[in-house]
């Protein structure tokens, strides 16, 4: 996989023109300041009041593939350090802490405010033969086409929002995005009540944009921190809209078993295993159409209840 052509993603468009795949790109196509330093856009994202935690993800492993010629990331492991600012540019700085014979090591920190706001390592490896093994795609699941999808989910529940503290989201909440997805298990977010923590999107780009192998992995990267952290608020009855408990990303780890070409229907497939000490572990397991494992993922994120004042 080579290193990221400088002319993909394309250049940005006039904001006016953009729609949200192209503010994705935009984003992704971040600005080399210096030798192993870089800048990206804050703004932009999922949220408007801070910058969304799959941003700075994707952003910092287009830093690192950079630094990288002809290899593909397997693994990264990233810690959330402090809230992101929207209102300015994040600065990325890459340490190539290695560069081995199999394997090439990348650590890279987010810095707003001269100060660190995240940190990645990343790992890349060249293509080799072995045997292959996974666990299966869950069977008898809807396919997407059959599913509403998140612009029609998210409309018909804005209805209901009844807390002034939903409604002060309500933009965040029909904001649109770059990544269509159609939930298998629904779970309503303006009314929720106690549900399995297992559940299962469909989630893909909203319209093709192709391109290379690394745009691919950064692509996922950025989705992969969507509905993850929801898995541990549904045997709660609890939301990210109701008010009564504080959520955050704590880390994030993502492993790519085989390319990517998220263009097309991808199942993420999600669990928490564990609920306790204002905590959550997420667990998610990402599946092509056709049943291949592409990736996996996990992550711990902030649950702690909000006591009224």
């Amino acid at each position: 996989m080579p290193t990221p052509d400088p002319t993909f993603p394309p250049a940005a468009k006039d904001p006016a023109e953009m729609d949200p795949i192209d503010t994705l790109l935009d984003l992704l196509n971040i600005e080399p300041l210096e030798i192993n330093l870089f800048r990206g856009r804050g703004s932009g994202g999922e949220t408007s009041k801070r910058i969304f935690g799959g941003q700075v993800i994707s952003q910092a492993l287009a830093a690192a593939y950079h630094t990288v010629e002809d290899r593909a990331c397997h693994s990264l492991h990233a810690y959330f350090i402090r809230p992101g600012d929207p209102e300015i540019p994040v600065i990325y700085e890459v340490d190539r802490a290695r560069d081995g014979g199999s394997f090439t090591t990348r650590r890279v920190i987010a810095i707003q405010h001269g100060r660190q706001i995240f940190n990645l390592a990343a790992s890349f490896h060249i293509e080799e033969e072995s045997p292959l093994h996974q666990h299966p795609m869950p069977e008898s699941l809807p396919d997407p086409e059959t599913l509403p999808s998140r612009a029609e989910t998210r409309a018909k529940l804005a209805e209901s929002l009844k807390s002034d503290y939903a409604r002060k989201r309500r933009d965040d909440f029909l904001r649109d995005s770059p990544i269509e997805m159609r939930e298998v298990e629904p779970y309503d977010l303006a009314n929720p009540v106690a549900a399995s923590d297992r559940h299962s999107v469909w989630f893909r780009l909203a319209r093709p944009v192709g391109g290379p192998g690394w745009l691919q992995h950064c692509l996922l990267a950025y989705a992969s921190d969507l509905h993850l952290l929801g898995s541990s608020l549904r045997p709660l009855g609890e939301s990210w809209l109701s008010g009564t408990v504080m959520t955050a990303s704590l880390d994030h780890a993502l492993w790519f078993h085989h390319p990517v070409n998220f263009d097309d229907w991808h199942l993420y497939v999600m669990d928490a295993p564990f609920i306790g000490g204002a905590r959550g572990f997420n667990r998610g397991s990402i599946y092509s159409r056709d049943g291949v494992l592409v990736a996996s993922v996990a992550q711990e994120g902030l649950i702690r209840p909000i006591v009224p004042r």
